[in-house]
């Protein structure tokens, strides 16, 4: 029988099921189930906040439990490696072979960046493109850092952008370079064919074919979508995704659906599954598919969800780099994590339980130590700030830590890393008619949370954009 309809809680089910929880952390993790879990979840979203660890390494722990990072390394960061980088949903590592699906986006940036407003920007570094072209031809792949220039240095707290990292930046955006992989987490620059088959970003489809497959791979990994929640996952035109969402359905993929409680209309993967039950125990990332659009996940978990990396310290909440807990099909509660690499230990710097929410002490305490074994940490430790820190604590048998204003003031600005991919979901795409037509669109400079960037946008603009909206 074809569904209709789906209560809040299968739709939960749903969604989790096709992001790939529901199994039982294994001991060991062999490549072939990380390169499967990459392939049903479409990308790994890059950040590189390092106060517990990079973003793009937690979603495959979060789903199998502590694998060797050194093996995704090995797939995302070598320079013929099978997976490579573009602006998917933000920067992220994407299925090699799905680069030509983005070819329309970058052909679409080049005629942005030609418009009145980044026209001066594009002309400023025409000459400096001209010959990082002829020396990336000569000398071969290479990072920004590699390339001297008198502009190319630090002012004050923040990076500024050179004319070089400006310059490869343009041409990574309009495909005229690409990622040769990273050394250190700093990108490489290459020209396509010094790491890709000659011609192969020429063998792209048209554009409606390519979101057609992107809003296909989109739908397959969300299990059960809006059309907003489809459009963010690789950064879509609302429109665009509408017509693609049409043709699938017609097709047989999808299957339109009414889930309790939301207000707008959803579509089902035909092959998705409704489980029962679904049993989880995770910290999340905060750029985790299952949390990255805030929208959705207000709608579906009732979690309310801001990261506070730029906040100034005595207005954060919950904390600086603070995980959503998923325990089974419900988000119960968000931790504060720190590796305190030099202690060997894992700081819990807050704890908090979801109101309304039961948040099982112990079963957080047991995810705890994993992702300290994960990290190479011998001890957990839990500090006494938050509504959950005495359980938690209680459930690792140790004593709580007293709270110091440093670990406040200490906490390390995102000094390397780019505005439009830690901008973080607060702004949660609510434009669902209006996404941007050309996907994410870094502006000139841009600031990244990636060391191979170096500049961060002003604490002024991320505290405007960090707090509730009007």
């Amino acid at each position: 029988m074809v569904r209709t309809t789906l209560s809040a809680a299968q739709a939960r089910r749903v969604a989790l099921a096709a992001q790939g929880f529901g199994r039982a952390p294994l001991n060991a993790v062999p490549t072939r189930t990380l390169t499967s879990g990459i392939a049903r979840l479409g990308l790994l979203q890059i950040d590189s906040v390092n106060v517990f660890e990079r973003s793009h390494y937690l979603p495959l722990f979060a789903r199998y439990g502590g694998y060797d990072r050194a093996t995704l390394d090995r797939l995302t960061l070598r320079q013929r490696a099978p997976y490579s980088e573009y602006w998917a949903h933000e920067a992220a590592f994407v299925p090699r072979d799905d680069l030509p699906l983005f070819r329309w986006r970058m052909d679409a940036m080049r005629e942005r960046d030609a418009g009145p407003t980044r026209v001066d920007g594009v002309e400023r570094t025409a000459a400096v493109r001209r010959e990082l072209l002829a020396m990336l031809r000569t000398e071969g792949p290479m990072p920004a850092s590699a390339v001297e220039h008198e502009s190319n240095v630090r002012r004050g707290p923040w990076w500024g952008w050179s004319d070089v990292k400006r310059g490869l930046e343009q041409m990574f955006r309009w495909g005229d370079v690409v990622s040769a992989g990273r050394d250190g987490f700093e990108r490489r620059y290459a020209l396509p064919d010094q790491v890709l088959p000659v011609g192969f970003l020429e063998t792209a489809p048209d554009r409606p074919t390519a979101i057609r497959e992107l809003v296909r791979n989109a739908t397959r990994a969300l299990g059960v979508g809006t059309r907003a929640d489809v459009a963010d996952y690789y950064r879509l035109r609302a429109d665009d995704t509408a017509v693609a969402l049409a043709e699938l359905t017609e097709a047989g993929e999808l299957v339109p659906v009414r889930v309790e409680s939301w207000r707008e209309p959803a579509w089902l993967h035909a092959d998705a599954r409704v489980p029962r039950s679904i049993t989880a125990d995770a910290v999340l990332s905060p750029f985790d598919p299952v949390v990255w659009f805030r929208r959705r996940a207000e709608r579906m978990f009732g979690f309310h969800y801001r990261i506070e990396i730029y906040t100034p310290a005595p207005k954060r909440v919950h904390g600086y780099y603070v995980l959503p807990v998923l325990q089974d099909d419900r988000l119960v509660g968000r931790v504060d994590l720190k590796s305190d690499r030099r202690r060997g230990v894992l700081r819990v710097r807050t704890a908090w339980r979801e109101p309304g929410e039961h948040l099982d002490a112990e079963r957080l305490a047991t995810t705890l130590r994993r992702a300290a074994a994960w990290q190479g940490l011998d001890e957990v430790e839990v500090t006494d700030r938050g509504t959950a820190a005495a359980l938690l604590a209680d459930a690792l048998g140790t004593q709580l830590v007293a709270h110091v204003a440093a670990d406040d003031a200490d906490a390390p600005a995102p000094a390397d890393g780019d505005r439009d991919r830690v901008r973080d979901r607060d702004r949660d795409r609510d434009r669902d008619d209006t996404m941007d037509a050309v996907g994410p669109a870094p502006s000139d400079p841009v600031s990244t949370t990636d060391p191979d960037a170096s500049s961060a946008p002003s604490r002024a603009q991320d505290t405007a954009r960090v707090g509730p909206r009007a």
